[in-house]
C-alpha cells in the first residue's frame, strides 16, 4: 500500500495531531526532520488541529508540549536505517520501532514514546525516510530532499482530504 492511503487510515478520527521532526542539520540525511518542519510550517501557521514540533537533536526536551497539547494522534519523522534505496519512506508502527536503527540521537525514539506513554493516550507512528549520507558536514542528498518534498505533499492532500488546516 502506498504511504498516502496508509497515513490516511492512520489520521481517521484525528482530533488533534502533533507532527515532531527530528534530526541533526549538520549530518546530511539527519537533517530531514528540520527541513520537513521549515517546509511544512508555512501550511500549519494557522492550522488549530495541527501542532508541528522541530525536534532537533534533542525531541525528549518537547515532551511538556506533546502532552500539554494532549494529541490524539502522533507522527514522528526521522531518519531511519531501513536497508533500503535512499530517500525510501515508510510508515513504522510503535512496536516496530526498537527493531530499526534510527537516526542519531542521545535517547532511542521507544524510550521517548514509552515515557510520552505514561501520561498521554495517543496513536503514534514513525515516518522514517531512509538515509544516504550522515556524516558531520555533508549537505542533505537529493533522494531525501525529493522525498521530503514528496512527504509535504502528501501531508497537504491528506489535510485537507481531513479537514484538519
Amino acid at each position: 500500500m502506498q504511504l498516502e492511503p496508509k497515513l490516511k487510515i492512520f489520521l481517521e478520527n484525528c482530533q488533534k495531531l502533533v507532527i515532531l521532526t527530528i534530526g541533526n542539520e549538520l549530518r546530511g540525511d539527519d537533517g530531514l526532520g528540520p527541513l520537513f518542519a521549515n517546509k511544512f510550517s508555512k501550511i500549519t501557521k494557522n492550522a488549530s488541529k495541527v501542532i508541528l514540533i522541530d525536534g532537533g537533536i534533542v525531541p525528549e526536551n518537547f515532551t511538556g508540549t506533546i502532552r500539554k497539547e494532549n494529541p490524539s494522534h502522533v507522527i514522528l519523522i526521522d531518519a531511519v536505517e531501513m536497508n533500503a534505496a535512499p530517500g525510501d519512506m515508510e510508515i513504522i508502527a510503535k512496536e516496530k520501532i526498537s527493531q530499526y536503527n534510527v537516526s542519531t540521537h542521545s535517547m532511542p525514539i521507544s524510550f521517548l514514546i514509552k515515557y510520552l506513554e505514561t501520561t498521554c493516550s495517543f496513536k503514534i507512528i514513525l515516518l522514517g525516510i531512509q538515509p544516504q549520507k550522515m556524516a558531520l558536514g555533508e549537505e542533505i542528498t537529493e533522494n531525501v530532499q525529493i522525498s521530503v518534498n514528496k512527504l509535504v505533499d502528501v501531508f497537504k492532500n491528506i489535510f485537507n482530504d481531513l479537514n484538519l488546516i
